[in-house]
């Protein structure tokens, strides 16, 4: 479990040790904007996770470097023999305009999501394909898959976990390997990190002030992502090459689908532009799915489905 001495991480080693599972808490202990490091929030938790009956061991190794991939998964080797389940969960953010991300805005961000899911997921993989079976969770995010001003690195990274999942669950799928993204959604201290400047795009700006949070109060802890993430890697799951997300209690599976569209005369010769133009708006038609357009649209799309199943008045 990467990234677990905090937020969602925290939460989803807690309950996996609640239910039994031997967890290794690995969290480099760096800020939300991935400065620094620190023994201290990894020891926290399994700490915690000790007391209340349950088997855990603190790693610290960075999830960034194929060394520390390779350290976390051996310290569930060493410890416990194999490995079951990964979470690939660490993550920071560096909030900047498209045009004005630096190397140092970009980089990092790559290096935590993108390539840490190769440095820890390429150990794990070996060791579960050896015992032919296992689970695999990449953390998305609503801001790769929808859209989020001002997070072009983040959603680069978080988005790269879409293709990477779906590729592990194909191959995954000859050694009793399953593996799932989940783009979950939660408060936490990753906020501070969001500077309000996205807020200079009138349109993205009108999604965030019409958003319609009536369906989250309340909801959006850490704890309402945990269900569906454990589901996700246990026994009994046997859902992969899929997209799930959380949102405030609201539990969906997300669909890159292609639609009928419009197909060309038959024959050889292809169709002119202006022969997509004259049929674009049925290429682009996607019949009854939601589409929404920033991580602000779900959660208006959340309520909408709230009130028409009688959850929400």
């Amino acid at each position: 479990m990467t990234g677990a001495g905090n937020g969602l991480g925290r939460a989803y080693a807690l309950e996996l040790a609640r239910r039994g599972a031997r967890v290794v808490v690995n969290d480099l202990g760096g800020s939300a904007s991935g400065s620094g490091a620190s023994a201290t929030a990894a020891k926290l938790v399994v700490q915690e996770i000790r007391a209340a009956g349950g088997e855990a061991v603190a790693n610290t190794d960075s999830v960034a470097t194929r060394a520390g991939g390779a350290a976390i998964v051996q310290t569930a080797l060493d410890t416990w023999g194999q490995i079951d389940i990964l979470i690939s969960n660490a993550g920071f953010l560096r909030n900047n305009r498209f045009e004005d991300l630096t190397d140092e805005q970009i980089d990092p961000i790559l290096d935590v999501h993108l390539k840490a899911a190769f440095y820890v997921g390429q150990p794990a993989y070996r060791a579960m394909r050896e015992r032919g079976y296992g689970r695999m969770l990449f953390t998305g995010s609503a801001s790769a898959m929808f859209g989020h001003a001002w997070q072009a690195n983040y959603a680069a990274g978080k988005g790269a976990m879409l293709g990477l999942s779906n590729v592990i669950a194909l191959e995954g799928s000859a050694y009793g390997i399953q593996s799932n993204v989940i783009l979950p959604t939660a408060s936490s201290r990753l906020e501070r990190e969001m500077t309000p400047g996205f807020m200079e795009i009138p349109e993205f700006a009108q999604s965030v002030q019409n958003a319609d949070f009536s369906a989250s109060e309340g909801r959006l802890v850490p704890e309402f992502n945990t269900p569906l993430a454990l589901y996700l890697v246990s026994e009994a799951c046997t859902a992969t090459h899929g997209v799930y997300s959380s949102n405030s209690g609201r539990y969906a599976r997300v669909g890159i689908c292609a639609a009928e569209g419009w197909f060309a005369p038959a024959g050889v010769v292809p169709p002119s532009v202006e022969d997509i133009s004259d049929h674009f708006e049925q290429i682009g038609e996607l019949g009854a799915c939601s589409e929404p357009i920033t991580p602000y649209d779900e959660f208006t799309a959340v309520a909408g489905v709230a009130r028409k199943q009688g959850v929400l008045a």
